[in-house]
């Protein structure tokens, strides 16, 4: 599983990043996490409100930081 945080480095990005690291952890999920930092980059998911979280290509959460429980929705756990 590939999932990738999009933000400029904020706070909420920060705090998003912290809670995937968390659930994959917790869960033992094979999963690459990188974070996209370049405006660009991130355009081309057509996300204009940070942060996000894209898993496998599909942006699942956008413009928020989501709870726990959404990033294992979002992740299918």
């Amino acid at each position: 599983m590939e999932i990738k945080i999009l933000g400029t480095g904020c706070a909420k990005c920060k705090k998003t990043q912290s809670i995937v690291e968390k659930v994959v952890a917790e869960t033992g999920t094979e999963a690459i996490i990188t974070k996209v930092e370049d405006i660009m980059d991130i355009m081309q998911y057509n996300v204009m409100a940070t942060p996000a979280v894209v898993v496998d290509g599909t942006v699942k959460i956008k413009g928020r930081v989501p709870s726990e429980k959404e990033v294992r929705q979002a992740l299918g756990l």
